[in-house]
C-alpha cells in the first residue's frame, strides 16, 4: 500500500464531506429546511435553558448577529421559533422553539441519523472504529 499525500488525504476527507452534506440536504428536502436552519434549531434547542439571545444564535452558527436574525425570521414565519424577551435584561431578546419546532427538530434528528447509518454503511465495525480514531485525532486539538 503506498501512502497517501496530503493532497490525496485533503481531497478524500472534502469529497466525504461533501456527499454527507449533499445527502443532508436531500434528507431536508421534505421540511424543506437549509441545512443552516436545522443548525440553528439545534442550537436554539441545545442552549441553556433553551431560550438563548440572538447573538448566542450567531455565535453558534459562526455567523453575524445579522445573519442570525435573518434565520430566526425565517424560522418564526414558519412558527418553529418564538422571540422571547430576556429576563436578565430587558433590552435583549431571546428565541426558544415552539412545540412545533421541538416535534420538527426531533424528526429531522432522526433523519439525519438515518441518513448518516446510511452513509457509513459500507464500513464495517472496526473501519468505524479506526475512522473515529482518526478523525477524532485530527480534530480534538483544533
Amino acid at each position: 500500500m503506498t501512502e497517501a499525500s496530503g493532497e490525496q488525504l485533503r481531497d478524500l476527507v472534502m469529497a466525504a464531506s461533501r456527499a454527507l452534506r449533499r445527502g443532508w440536504s436531500t434528507a431536508l428536502e421534505p421540511w424543506e429546511l437549509s441545512p443552516h436552519e436545522f443548525r440553528a434549531l439545534r442550537a436554539i434547542d441545545g442552549a441553556d435553558a433553551g431560550q438563548p439571545r440572538l447573538g448566542d444564535v450567531a455565535k453558534a452558527l459562526r455567523i453575524a448577529p445579522r445573519s442570525a436574525t435573518e434565520v430566526v425570521d425565517r424560522l418564526q414565519e414558519r412558527d418553529l421559533v418564538e422571540r422571547v424577551a430576556d429576563g436578565a435584561d430587558r433590552r435583549a431578546v431571546c428565541v426558544r422553539l415552539t412545540d412545533k419546532g421541538r416535534r420538527l427538530v426531533g424528526e429531522m434528528a432522526a433523519a439525519r441519523d438515518a441518513q448518516a447509518a446510511e452513509f457509513f454503511a459500507s464500513l464495517g465495525a472496526r473501519d468505524r472504529a479506526e475512522l473515529h480514531r482518526i478523525l477524532s485525532a485530527l480534530t480534538d486539538d483544533r
